[in-house]
């Protein structure tokens, strides 16, 4: 079994590009992340860093994340992969110009965005959409920016890859050789249904985290005590309050669609609750937290 491993291990490294140079736009946690891991397993020789945030491109270079900061154009015609980890709308945005320059060329561009319908338009009938694999690894922490960077995120987390029929052979195996680097487990969806699923799954957790945040700042100018007794149950829940907005709020803009429809049924659950408080229903509310039980199944 552990020869069959390794095996395994070197043939992906044999079939990997030599001399592989990429390009990294936009220089927070994800992007820095993915470039500890690329480097240190082989898969990256050169990695190019192109972000506006001057702050972030010094950070990058002098901890190694990236070897030189370039501009878009100039980093695009350096690189055989282009990987996009700026905002969602950001990299809308930008994919259509950059496979603009990639046409006829080997390159391929990918990105990292929590959404994916907006950014399948934006591609869909572009004539070098083959170039494109778009791509959602499941996989982060509270924090954001260079700093926040760290070894083996990926690893055993889901990437969800979108739409991989639309995607050139060679250019979705590159991709796929990447995330089989990072360790990661491929699922393959249509764009449609991720966004439901990531509304569901990821996205209504993060705006219900905002809102407990928000709520109890609001009671803690009333009452100076209640954060000093914050357990770990109250820092588990409300933890993903502490991510970037910056990066969420395009997101939440961009499915808006589906995280409303997950908010109104969110609002209905929990007025459930608020209903058999009111009546003082015992049964009732063992009732309901018993079909939330039903969760552990799942999950474990």
């Amino acid at each position: 079994e552990m020869g069959l491993w390794i095996s395994t291990f070197i043939n992906i490294f044999q079939l990997i590009k030599q001399n592989m140079t990429i390009a990294v736009i936009g220089i927070g946690l994800i992007c820095g992340s993915l470039v500890v891991d690329l480097r240190k397993r082989g898969f990256a020789d050169r990695i190019i860093g192109v972000d506006n945030n001057m702050h972030h491109q010094n950070i990058a270079l002098l901890c190694g994340l990236v070897d030189e900061n370039d501009t878009l154009e100039n980093a695009i015609d350096k690189s055989d992969l282009i990987i996009l980890t700026t905002p969602v709308n950001t990299n809308c945005s930008m994919l259509p110009g950059i496979l603009d320059k990639i046409a006829g060329t080997s390159k391929v561009v990918t990105d990292m965005g929590s959404t994916k319908a907006s950014i399948a338009e934006a591609s869909k009938n572009h004539p070098a959409r083959g170039r494109y694999v778009a791509v959602h690894p499941m996989a982060g922490t509270e924090y954001s920016g260079p700093l926040a960077a760290i070894g083996k995120l990926f690893d055993y987390k889901n990437a969800i890859i979108c739409d991989k029929e639309l995607s050139d052979p060679d250019a979705l195996k590159l991709i796929e050789k990447m995330l089989d680097i990072l360790n990661m487990h491929k699922v393959y969806m249509n764009s449609s249904d991720h966004d439901v699923h990531v509304a569901y799954i990821s996205h209504i957790s993060h705006i219900t985290s905002f809102s407990l945040a928000l709520c109890v700042l609001d009671k803690e100018h009333e009452e100076k005590n209640i954060l000093t007794i914050a357990g770990g149950g109250f820092e588990s829940t409300v933890r993903l309050a502490k991510s970037n907005g910056e990066t969420w709020a395009p997101i939440f803009l961009e499915n808006s669609q589906f995280i409303l429809e997950v908010m109104d049924t969110f609002i209905e659950k929990m007025n459930s609750f608020r209903k058999l408080i009111t009546e003082k229903d015992l049964n009732g509310l063992k009732s309901l937290m018993e079909e939330a039980n039903k969760i552990r199944k799942i999950l474990n």
